[in-house]
C-alpha cells in the first residue's frame, strides 16, 4: 500500500467530519447522502486495507454526531448505534450469509423482521409508571440532547401508557410527513422566510427548537422501531413480538412491519416491493431496515463499535447527487411563459441521466442562489421532473456572482413582461419563432391531436422551411416539398399524412386543449367541450357563460373568452375548419358535469370500457383521471389484472374501491355506492 492512503484517509475524515457538524449539529447537509455514504464506504475500504491506521476518533467508529451544548445532555443507559449498510441485493444477501456462517449456518426461514428506513432524527424515550419522564435524541450515541419538552408537543406520542411496566424505554424516529412539509414550505413562504431542503432536517430543526410551541406547530410525527430497556415488565424472545407489544400499549408502529416468513427470498421480495413503493406514502424512506428476530441470537451477535451484527440497512439508490452546473438558460413556452433551466454536466440520479434540469422562476433561483459554475445538490424522484435543489456553498468560487434573469427574450429579443400577481416572466412576442414551434409541438402532442411522425426536430424544420406559421397549416402541408427533405422516404412522407389525416377526427376536447389557451389542460378542454358541444358555440360564448360553467372559475373563463376573440386565433380555427378538423363535441345535455372536482384512478382491465375510454368518460364529466393514488383521489376504480401498489395505497388512505358497476353508477350520478 502507498504512503497517499494515510493522507486520503486523513483527508477524508476530516471531510466526514465537518459533513457530520452540518448534518447532525446545525440540520443543514452541505451534501447529499449518497456522496456521504460514498466518502463513507471509500474511507471504510482504506481502513480495512490499512488497519494499522484505524484511530477511535475515525468516522467509522463513531454514531451520528456530538450532541448539542443548547440543551441538556442526556446518558443513554443503552447505547444507541448506528447501523451497517447494504447498497445493492449482493451485498444484502452476503451480509445473510455471514450470520449464518457465525450462527453455524442455523438461521431459521423467517426468522427475519424487515421495516422501512425512516428519514427523520433518532430519539429514545423513558416512561416511568407509564408516564413519559424523559425524552432525547441519539447524539454521539452514548450521550444525546434532553428534548422531552418538545416531544411532549408530538401528538403521536403518549404522555401515558396504561399497564406499562414500571420501567420502559423505546427507540423511534421523529419525522415529518411530507404534506406537513410542504405546508411548512408554504407557510415560510408566506412569511417571507427561507424554505426548507428536505423533511429530515426540517424535522430534526423543529425538535431543536428550544420554545416548544414552536415545535407544536411543525405537526411532528413519530414511529417506534425498538424496545431499548424495560423493567418488571413481560419478557420477550423476538424483535417482532416486542414490537406488537409496544403497539398494544398505544405506541406508534409502523403499519409496514413484516415478519419475512420464507427467508431471505423473503427478504429480498420486501426489499423490491418497497423499491418501487418509494413514491406511494406520505413520509420520505431512504432505505430497508432487516434486522434478525431472534433475540438471543441478536445478544449471540453482539456489536461492533458502532453498529450491531444482527441488523442491517438496504439503502435505496440515492435520489440526489452533486454535479456542476454548467449555466443557466431560459426556455421559452407555447404560450410565451419564460422558465430558467439548469444546463448540467451529465450525472446519474433516480435512475436516468441528467443534463438539465428545472429552475422554475426567477423567484426560486433568486432563493435558492444558485450560479453558474456553482457544485448543485440535484435532485430526482421517481417520475418527477429533475430540479436543482440548491448549491453546496463550500465549493463556491470566491469570485462567483448571482446570476441575473434576461430582460430580453432568448429567441426574438422582445422585452420580456412579468404580469402582476404571477411568477413568470413571459414573452409578449405572439411570433416569437419558439412560441410557434411550441404551438405546433403541443396542438400534436398525444393528450391533443395526437400526430405521429411530427416530432420537435420536424417541427422545427417545417417551421424554418416555411411550410408552418401555426396549427392550422397542418391540414394543407405541402408533402411534394416534404418528399425532397433528406430523411424523408415515400413510407416517412405517407405515415406522416395518415397521421395528420387522422388528428381531423379527434374529440372536441383534445383539439380546444391543442390550442394552447392560456390555463386550460387536457381536463378543462373535456369540460369545454361537454359544456358548449361545438366549437361554434364555444367561440360565440360571453363571459358570464363561461364563469358559469362549473368547474371553470373566473381567470380561466377570462383566457378562453379573450382567446377566442382575438382575430388572429379565429383566423387560425377557420384554418382547422377548412382542414376539415371535427369542431363537433358531444351535445351539451348529453353528458352531466357529474364528476368536476373528482379524482377517480382507474387500474386493471374493464369489460365495458378500455383504459383510454374509461378515462375519457371521467373527463368528459368534469373529473380527472390520474395515474396514481393519493389524499386527494376519490375512488379507485378496480377491473381485472389491478395494480397491487395502487390497492394497498387506497386502502391505507382508506379511498373507496370500486367495481365496475360502481363506476357506472359514479358515472352516471357523480356519488359513489353506499
Amino acid at each position: 500500500m502507498s504512503d497517499t492512503d494515510a493522507g486520503r484517509i486523513d483527508a477524508l475524515r476530516t471531510l466526514i467530519r465537518r459533513y457530520n457538524a452540518a448534518y447532525y449539529e446545525k440540520d443543514a447537509p452541505l451534501i447529499p447522502d449518497g456522496e456521504w455514504d460514498a466518502l463513507m464506504r471509500e474511507l471504510r475500504a482504506l481502513e480495512a486495507a490499512r488497519p494499522e491506521l484505524v484511530t477511535p476518533d475515525s468516522p467509522t467508529q463513531a454514531i451520528g454526531g456530538a450532541p448539542s451544548t443548547v440543551f441538556a445532555p442526556v446518558t443513554h443507559a443503552v447505547a444507541m448505534m448506528s447501523l451497517d449498510n447494504a447498497f445493492d441485493h449482493d451485498e444484502l444477501v452476503s451480509w445473510a450469509e455471514r450470520l449464518q456462517r457465525r450462527l453455524g449456518g442455523d438461521v431459521d426461514a423467517g426468522a427475519w423482521v424487515c421495516e422501512l428506513k425512516f428519514d427523520g432524527l433518532a430519539i429514545s424515550i423513558r416512561y416511568e409508571d407509564g408516564r413519559l419522564v424523559q425524552a432525547a435524541t441519539r447524539g454521539d450515541g452514548r450521550t444525546g440532547e434532553d428534548v422531552t419538552h418538545n416531544v411532549r408537543t408530538i401528538a403521536s406520542i403518549p404522555e401515558v401508557l396504561a399497564e406499562a411496566p414500571p420501567v420502559l424505554e423505546v427507540r423511534g424516529e421523529v419525522f415529518l410527513r411530507l404534506s406537513d412539509f410542504s405546508a411548512l414550505n408554504r407557510r415560510a413562504e408566506a412569511a417571507g422566510d427561507k424554505r426548507y431542503v428536505n423533511p429530515r432536517n426540517a424535522a430534526a430543526g423543529s425538535l431543536r427548537q428550544k420554545n416548544p410551541a414552536v415545535t407544536a406547530s411543525r405537526n411532528l410525527s413519530f414511529w417506534v422501531y425498538q424496545l431499548g430497556q424495560v423493567r418488571g415488565g413481560p419478557e420477550f424472545e423476538s424483535h417482532y413480538d416486542t414490537l406488537q407489544y409496544l403497539r398494544s400499549l398505544g405506541l406508534p408502529v409502523n403499519e409496514h412491519v413484516r415478519l419475512v416468513t420464507d427467508g431471505v427470498p423473503g427478504v429480498l421480495g420486501f426489499v423490491e416491493e418497497f423499491e418501487g413503493r418509494r413514491h406511494d406514502l406520505d413520509y420520505e424512506f431512504d432505505g430497508i431496515v432487516v434486522k434478525l428476530d431472534s433475540l438471543a441470537r441478536q445478544r449471540e451477535l453482539g456489536s461492533t463499535a458502532r453498529a450491531p451484527r444482527w441488523a442491517i440497512a438496504y439503502k435505496l439508490p440515492p435520489e440526489e447527487q452533486i454535479t456542476t452546473l454548467v449555466d443557466i438558460e431560459v426556455s421559452i413556452g407555447p404560450s410565451g411563459s419564460a422558465t430558467p433551466f439548469a444546463r448540467l454536466e451529465p450525472v446519474f440520479v433516480g435512475g436516468v441521466t441528467v443534463t438539465t434540469a428545472t429552475l422554475h422562476n426567477q423567484d426560486q433561483v433568486r432563493e435558492k442562489d444558485v450560479r453558474p459554475g456553482d457544485r448543485v445538490i440535484v435532485r430526482r424522484a421517481g417520475e418527477v421532473i429533475p430540479e436543482v435543489v440548491g448549491p453546496v456553498l463550500a465549493e463556491r468560487a470566491v469570485d462567483s456572482v448571482p446570476w441575473e434573469f434576461p430582460t430580453a427574450c432568448p429567441v426574438c429579443g422582445v422585452a420580456l413582461v412579468r404580469p402582476e400577481g404571477e411568477a413568470r416572466h413571459r414573452c409578449p412576442n405572439y411570433d416569437c419563432p419558439r412560441q410557434v414551434r411550441g404551438r405546433i409541438e403541443h396542438f400534436a402532442q398525444r393528450g391533443a391531436m395526437d400526430i405521429e411522425h411530427l416530432g420537435e426536430q420536424r417541427v422545427d424544420l417545417f417551421v424554418t422551411e416555411g411550410l408552418l406559421a401555426d396549427v392550422g397549416d397542418l391540414y394543407e402541408i405541402d408533402f411534394d416539398k416534404i418528399a425532397h427533405f433528406e430523411g424523408f422516404g415515400e413510407t416517412s412522407v405517407a405515415n406522416l399524412r395518415a397521421a395528420i389525416d387522422a388528428s381531423r377526427s379527434r374529440p372536441l376536447g383534445n383539439l380546444v386543449f391543442g390550442l394552447s389557451i392560456p390555463h386550460v389542460g387536457s381536463t378543462i378542454g373535456e369540460v369545454l367541450a361537454a359544456a358548449f358541444g361545438s366549437m361554434d358555440a364555444l367561440m360565440e360564448a360571453s363571459h358570464e357563460e363561461l364563469a358559469a360553467v362549473e368547474g371553470l372559475g373566473p381567470v380561466i373563463a377570462a383566457s378562453v373568452y379573450e382567446f377566442f376573440h382575438h382575430e388572429r386565433n379565429r383566423t387560425v380555427i377557420e384554418k382547422l375548419r377548412a382542414g376539415g378538423v371535427n369542431f363537433t363535441g358531444p351535445e351539451p345535455e348529453d353528458v352531466d358535469l357529474t364528476l368536476v372536482g373528482l379524482s377517480i384512478v382507474v387500474t386493471g382491465t374493464l369489460e365495458g370500457y378500455s383504459r383510454d375510454e374509461a378515462e375519457a368518460a371521467i373527463k368528459r364529466r368534469g373529473g380527472k383521471s390520474p395515474g396514481s393514488v393519493s389524499k386527494k383521489t376519490t375512488a379507485v376504480v378496480v377491473g381485472a389484472a389491478p395494480g397491487a401498489s395502487k390497492i394497498t395505497k387506497a386502502e391505507e388512505l382508506a379511498v373507496p374501491i370500486l367495481d365496475e358497476a360502481g363506476f357506472d353508477r359514479l358515472l352516471a350520478t357523480g356519488r359513489l355506492p353506499d
